[in-house]
C-alpha cells in the first residue's frame, strides 16, 4: 500500500495490485505523435499574485488544496512529517496533528496514520469534524486508497482474495460504509484524479485466464453514481506510479508502453481516445486538466544532477500541438475544488514557491501564491575574495570562496591578469557550498605577475533548471620590488648569454622546493648580445618599477636597457663612451642609502669607482667618485645588496686565490674593512647578486661555474654571511654561458 502524502491526490494511495477482467465500452483510439521537447518551449508569463506575500517554508510540499487554503507537509527531522494548513486570505498557519496528510481536494483537512483518520473543517480554523478508524469500520484487512472531501476510500478482500472498494464517511457521528465496486473478479484499485465533483479510479481484474484494466469515475454527490469507461483500447496495464486527472470533458491517466510514459486522454463527449508520449521516465505525472490543456511534469529534479527538460511543468494542448512551459520545475501538486492546480515548484523569474495554474482566455495562466524567498535559478549569494593579495611570503596561497544557492552545478572560475591576459581556471562539478578554491599564486606555470586581475564565477545548473549563477570582481597582486625581477612576478630572473650571442632568461620560483631552488621557465630574450663584453643587471636605475641592464660593448660604449614588466627590454639607450678602460662592472645595490641602485667599476690600475644612480633614463649615473685603489687583486666583484645588516648595500670580491671577501657598505658609497668569507670560490666563473630569492628580506647570491651552480642564501651575519643550497638552474650547463647576470 502506498501513502504518498507529500504529492497530489492521484499519488496518495494505491492498493496492492493484482489483475482481473471487466467488461468495458470501447472508444476510438488516436495516437498523437511526439513534438518538440519541453526544454525548447517558450515559457508562460509568471505573475506574482495578491497572495504571494505568504511565506512558504523552503522544505514544504503541497498535499491538498481547498477553496480557502492548502495543506503542506515538512520533514520533522526524525523521519516523519509536520503538517499544517495555510489560510489563503491572511496567510495564517494552523498546525495539524497526524503523521500523514491526505489530499481531500476540499477545505477538509484529512490527516492520520494510515489506520485512523482525522477530518477537520478548515473554513472554521480547523474545527474538529470527526475521526474514522478504517480498519474498525471494514476489518483489519482493509487498506486505504484515498480521500475526497469528507469521504475515505478503502479496499477489502473477500474470502477468495478478490478486492471490493468501499466509501466510508461519518456523518452525525455514525460511520457509514458502502461498497461501490461491481463484479467479483477485481484485484486492484487506485484513485488517480479528481475534479468537478467526481474522482477517477483505476482498477484491475482477472478471470483466471486473462488480465484486464479499467477506469471509472465516481460522483461524490448525487447518490454516488458509478460508471465504467474504457478509454484505453487496447487496454494497458497501470502501476502504482500511474497518475491521472478528471474534468468535465476529459479523463486522463498515464500508462507505460514500450519504455515510454504516455498520457491516455479520453474525450467524454465524442468517445475518442488520444495518446500523448510524455517521455521515458516512469515518474512523469499528470498534474491536472484545465480546459483543453493537459498539465504534466517530472516531480523532483531541483537537487538532481541529470539534465531533464521534463522537470518543467508543461501544458500540452489536447486539441492541437501547442506546448507551453509553465514552471521550470515541479515537486508536488494538488487540484483545488474549482479545478485550478496548486503546484510547489519554481520559476526562473519568480523563484521557489507555490503557484496556482488556472485557465484564462483559453490559455494556462501561472500566478505565484506563496514564496520561499529562495531562487530557482542558481545564485552566487556571497563572494569572499580578497581585494589585495601579497604574494611575497613563501608558499603563499590565496583562498577564494563563494556561497551558492545550490550546489548541483558545474562551476567555472576564471582569474585573468589584465595586462597579459593570462588566466588561472578551475572547473568543479557539484562543489560543496561554500565553494572553496585555493589559488597557488601561479599563472601559466610561473609565479603570477603583479598587477590587476579580474575574476568571474559561472555556476551552471547540472539539471538545467533555472539560469546560471554569475559573479565577478577584481583583486590586485602586490610584492616588494625585486631588482632581479624582469617580468614583474616578484621572483628572481637570471640572464645568461650563450656562445652564439643569444640571451636567455630563467625565471625561478620563490623559495626552495624540495630542498632546492627550482626554475620555472626559460625564455629567449633575443640574439646579437655577443657584441658586449659584459652584461650586468643593475636594478631599477632609471625610474621604472623594474630591473634594468647595462651592457659594455667592445668599443667602450656603455648602453642602458630599461626593464619593463614583460621580461623583454626596449631599444637600448646610449649612456656614453669611455667605459672601455674598466675591467669589471657591478650594480644593483644601493650603496649610499638614497633608495636607488648604483654602479661600481674597476679600471686597469685596480682603482674602484662609484657611480651614483640618478633615476634618469637619459643620464642614469652621476659623475664618478673614486672609492680607492687596490682592487686589481680581485677577479670578481659583485654588488649583493645589504646581506649583513648595515644600512647600505654590500660587496663581495674574490681574489685570484679563490678566497671570497665581504665589504660592508658604509652608506656613502664606500666600504668598511673587509671580512673573509672563505676559500674555494675559484671554481665559479660568475658570481651574481640575485636579489631576494627566498623572500626572507635579504638578498642572495648565485654562483655559476663548470663544477655546478649553487644558491648562497644570506644569513644577515657578517662573519658567516652565506649558507649554500642546490638548484637545478643551469644543471649540466656549467660551461655553456659566457656571461651570467
Amino acid at each position: 500500500m502506498l501513502y504518498a502524502h507529500t504529492t497530489r491526490r492521484r499519488r496518495l494511495a494505491a492498493a496492492v495490485l493484482t489483475v482481473s477482467t471487466v467488461t468495458a465500452v470501447a472508444g476510438t483510439l488516436v495516437t498523437v505523435p511526439a513534438v518538440a521537447a519541453p526544454a525548447a518551449l517558450a515559457p508562460a508569463a509568471v505573475t506574482a499574485g495578491a497572495e504571494n506575500s505568504i511565506a512558504l517554508p523552503a522544505d514544504a510540499e503541497i498535499v491538498s488544496a481547498g477553496a480557502t487554503g492548502y495543506m503542506t507537509a515538512r520533514p520533522d527531522g526524525a523521519g516523519g512529517k509536520t503538517l499544517a494548513w495555510t489560510n489563503l486570505a491572511d496567510g495564517t498557519t494552523t498546525p495539524l496533528t497526524g503523521s500523514i496528510g491526505y489530499d481531500s481536494g476540499t477545505d477538509t483537512a484529512v490527516t492520520g496514520d494510515g489506520r485512523t483518520f482525522m477530518l477537520r473543517d478548515m473554513t472554521v480554523a480547523g474545527e474538529f469534524y470527526t475521526s474514522i478508524d478504517i480498519k474498525a469500520a471494514l476489518g483489519e484487512s482493509a487498506e486505504f486508497v484515498g480521500a475526497a472531501g469528507t469521504m475515505l476510500f478503502a479496499t477489502k478482500p473477500d474470502g477468495n482474495g478478490k478486492l471490493h472498494l468501499y466509501r466510508v464517511s461519518k456523518p452525525y457521528d455514525t460511520v457509514v460504509k458502502q461498497e461501490i465496486s461491481y463484479g467479483s473478479q477485481n484485484t486492484g484499485y487506485k484513485i488517480v484524479g479528481a475534479g468537478g465533483g467526481e474522482i477517477l479510479i483505476l482498477g484491475s481484474s482477472h478471470d483466471g485466464m486473462s488480465t484486464n484494466y479499467f477506469s471509472t469515475t465516481y460522483k461524490l454527490s448525487g447518490g454516488g453514481q458509478f460508471g465504467l469507461y474504457d478509454y484505453t483500447k487496447p487496454a494497458g496495464p497501470w502501476t502504482d506510479k500511474a497518475t491521472g486527472a478528471v474534468s468535465g470533458p476529459y479523463l486522463a491517466r498515464t500508462e507505460r508502453a514500450d519504455g515510454t510514459t504516455e498520457a491516455v486522454v479520453y474525450h467524454r463527449t465524442d468517445y475518442t481516445t488520444k495518446r500523448f508520449p510524455l517521455g521515458t521516465d516512469e515518474n512523469i505525472t499528470v498534474a491536472g486538466i484545465l480546459g483543453d490543456w493537459l498539465l504534466y511534469g517530472l516531480p523532483g529534479g531541483m537537487a538532481s544532477t541529470t539534465p531533464n527538460p521534463l522537470h518543467a511543468l508543461t501544458a500540452r494542448s489536447l486539441t492541437g500541438t501547442a506546448k507551453i512551459k509553465l514552471l521550470d520545475h515541479i515537486t508536488s501538486s494538488a487540484v483545488a475544488p474549482d479545478g485550478s492546480v496548486l503546484v510547489r515548484g519554481g520559476s526562473a523569474t519568480q523563484g521557489e514557491g507555490l503557484y496556482r495554474i488556472t485557465e484564462f482566455g483559453g490559455e494556462p495562466q501561472v500566478t505565484q501564491v506563496a514564496s520561499t524567498g529562495r531562487p530557482t535559478s542558481v545564485q552566487v549569494t556571497v563572494d569572499n575574495v580578497p581585494t589585495v593579495v601579497d604574494l611575497d611570503r613563501n608558499g603563499t596561497t590565496v583562498p577564494l570562496q563563494w556561497v551558492l544557492s545550490r550546489t548541483n552545478v558545474v562551476l567555472d572560475l576564471t582569474l585573468t591578469h589584465l595586462r597579459t591576459g593570462k588566466t588561472f581556471t578551475q572547473h568543479l562539478t557539484q562543489p560543496s557550498s561554500p565553494v572553496r578554491i585555493t589559488w597557488n599564486g601561479l599563472l601559466d606555470g610561473i609565479s603570477a605577475p603583479n598587477g590587476d586581475y579580474t575574476w568571474t564565477v559561472n555556476a551552471k545548473p547540472l539539471n538545467g533548471i533555472g539560469y546560471p549563477g554569475y559573479s565577478s570582481g577584481s583583486l590586485k597582486v602586490v610584492r616588494k620590488a625585486n631588482p632581479h625581477d624582469f617580468n614583474d612576478n616578484g621572483s628572481t630572473d637570471v640572464l645568461a648569454r650563450d656562445a652564439s650571442g643569444a640571451l636567455w632568461r630563467d625565471d625561478l620560483f620563490d623559495g626552495p622546493t624540495g630542498g632546492q631552488f627550482v626554475t620555472a621557465r626559460r625564455t629567449k630574450v633575443g640574439t646579437g648580445w655577443n657584441t658586449y663584453k659584459q652584461i650586468e643587471a643593475v636594478g631599477n636605475i632609471a625610474g621604472s618599477a623594474y630591473g634594468d641592464l647595462v651592457a659594455l660593448d667592445t668599443a667602450g660604449v656603455l648602453w642602458h636597457y630599461q626593464g619593463r614588466n614583460d621580461g623583454t627590454f626596449p631599444t637600448r639607450t646610449k649612456v656614453g663612451p669611455g667605459w672601455g678602460g674598466y675591467t669589471k662592472l657591478t650594480g644593483g645595490s644601493d650603496l649610499n642609502g638614497d633608495g636607488r641602485p648604483d654602479l661600481l667599476a674597476t679600471d686597469g690600475t685596480g682603482a674602484l669607482w662609484f657611480y651614483k644612480g640618478t633615476g634618469s633614463t637619459t643620464t642614469p649615473f652621476a659623475a664618478r667618485v673614486k672609492v680607492g685603489p687596490g682592487w686589481g687583486a680581485y677577479n670578481q666583484i659583485t654588488a649583493v645588496g645589504n646581506i649583513a645588516g648595515t644600512s647600505a648595500g654590500d660587496l663581495v670580491a674574490r681574489d685570484t686565490a679563490g678566497v671570497l671577501w665581504l665589504y660592508q657598505g658604509n652608506g656613502t658609497g664606500g666600504f668598511g674593512t673587509r671580512v673573509r668569507v672563505g676559500s674555494g670560490w675559484g671554481g665559479f666563473s660568475q658570481l651574481v647578486g640575485a636579489g631576494d630569492l627566498d623572500n626572507d628580506g635579504r638578498p642572495d647570491l648565485i654562483a655559476y661555474g663548470a663544477s655546478g651552480t649553487y644558491v648562497y642564501r644570506s644569513t644577515g651575519s657578517a662573519n658567516s654571511p652565506f649558507t649554500r643550497m642546490t638548484t637545478n638552474l643551469y644543471a649540466g650547463e656549467g660551461t655553456k654561458f659566457t656571461s651570467v647576470s
